[in-house]
């Protein structure tokens, strides 16, 4: 048996994980050290291979299944259910080294720990997994957690494609993948205990508070859109302003409206976000008949969320009919809200109050992993600060002694959660 004493007095390896996180980085650095690492990409596969040499090399089983997620697990064959450590190793374009990143290195460094301390006959299984295309390369994100939780369908495989037309099933099959076996990937509701992810905060709370760790209580909903303004392709020169169905205006005065719509809508944790814009024909001396642009609004209240988007659509066809314009849209993905699992939070808590570590409890603003998760097994998160509240860039940092914090407690609360002597 081990005790919570003996758990609490356990420090994982910092050098060994800055070690780690630095031989990573340069899978898909470019010159600026900003992170191209795409899902499916050569880059990609080369981080899962990283990977999986890793998790060989310290004497754990590693695989890969149809969706491209990686797993690491102690040689133990056990059918118990599994305490599931778990991020990403994909990035945005242009990305930063520890968004994702960091989570999955400090989860195999909690398997070599428990490892070389020879705890793993003593609790239930521990597992690291690093899902595929959680930033949404291909529509809503969150492929990998998906594939595992059964929330894919061939139609989902057939049709999703990126913003430069590629298909997904074509990415994974230039990379040497059977798209279609992503269907096989799911795993059956009570294979976990629970599942653990730590994460970057991507944001300036923690940093700008000079607190080490936030507890997460909540994973924000998000819907995104890819929505159309159909106009009227006209001379530059010859067309009275008047006489115009400028697709571009229609865009320029709904941008101007979203401030308005959260505010009268939305709450105190309501975004909304244009991130992408192409306008057709695109020349200089041409009206634009086309405007297409993305749209991601973010709340944690579903309730709140499909207000935004009713008041969102009807703002939009008010101006096509002030403007003259057509109004569409297709859905890409549409995530609700996820609150953490209480005794998950109740457990992380513990860790943090032994070990006298302060820290926050928040609500998550970006989409992650545990939300699919939660469908099949309790979750809980736990954010470290990021430098100036920077992500999706190359300044993204989070300092090493934070880093070290953060894995420590990942470490000790996925050991209590996977205690033989913790009953949910």
């Amino acid at each position: 048996m081990i005790e919570i004493e003996q758990i609490d007095k356990l420090d994982i390896d910092i050098d060994r994980v800055q070690a780690d996180l630095e031989d990573l980085s340069r899978i898909g650095r470019a010159e600026d050290r900003s992170i191209y690492r795409m899902a499916f990409t050569q880059a990609d596969m080369e981080a899962r291979q990283w990977l999986m040499q890793r998790l060989d090399h310290a004497g754990l089983q590693t695989e890969m299944d149809g969706a491209a997620n990686v797993f690491g697990r102690f040689r133990d064959g056990t059918d118990k259910p599994v305490t599931l450590i778990g991020s990403h190793l994909d990035t945005v374009p242009a990305g930063g080294s520890l968004d994702g990143a960091l989570g999955v290195v400090l989860g195999l460094e909690c398997l070599r720990r428990i490892k070389e301390e020879g705890l793993q006959d003593h609790i239930y299984p521990v597992e690291l997994v690093a899902f595929s295309d959680e930033e949404g390369r291909f529509g809503g994100g969150f492929f990998g957690s998906r594939a595992l939780v059964g929330d894919l369908n061939p139609a989902v495989i057939h049709e999703a494609m990126d913003l430069h037309g590629v298909l997904l099933s074509d990415a994974m099959t230039n990379v040497g993948l059977d798209p279609m076996a992503a269907l096989n990937a799911r795993r059956a509701p009570g294979s976990y205990r629970a599942y653990l992810e730590l994460h970057i905060e991507q944001g300036p709370v923690l940093d700008a508070e000079k607190t080490p760790i936030g507890l997460v209580e909540a994973i924000t909903g998000i819907f995104r859109w890819q929505v159309r303004l159909l106009g009227q392709a006209d001379h530059a020169g010859t067309t009275p302003m008047p006489m115009r169905h400028d697709a571009l205006a229609g865009l320029a005065e709904f941008t101007g409206e979203i401030p308005r719509i959260l505010e009268e809508n939305g709450s105190e944790s309501s975004v909304a976000t244009i991130g992408n814009v192409q306008l057709f024909p695109g020349s200089v001396n041409t009206v634009p008949g086309q405007a297409e642009f993305s749209l991601d609004v973010r709340d944690a209240d579903r309730e709140i969320l499909e207000q935004l988007g009713d008041t969102m659509r009807r703002a939009l066809s008010a101006i096509g009919r002030r403007r003259g314009l057509m109004f569409e849209f297709d859905m890409l993905s549409n995530v609700d809200p996820v609150p953490c699992d209480t005794r998950v939070i109740d457990t992380i808590a513990d860790s943090l109050d032994s070990s006298e570590t302060a820290y926050r409890r928040m609500m998550s603003g970006a989409g992650h992993d545990a939300q699919k998760m939660a469908t099949i097994a309790p979750v809980g998160m736990v954010f470290v600060p990021s430098k100036d509240g920077r992500s999706h860039t190359a300044a993204e940092w989070t300092h090493m002694e934070d880093i070290h914090t953060g894995g420590n407690i990942l470490l000790r609360a996925a050991l209590r959660l996977a205690r033989l002597e913790t009953s949910w």
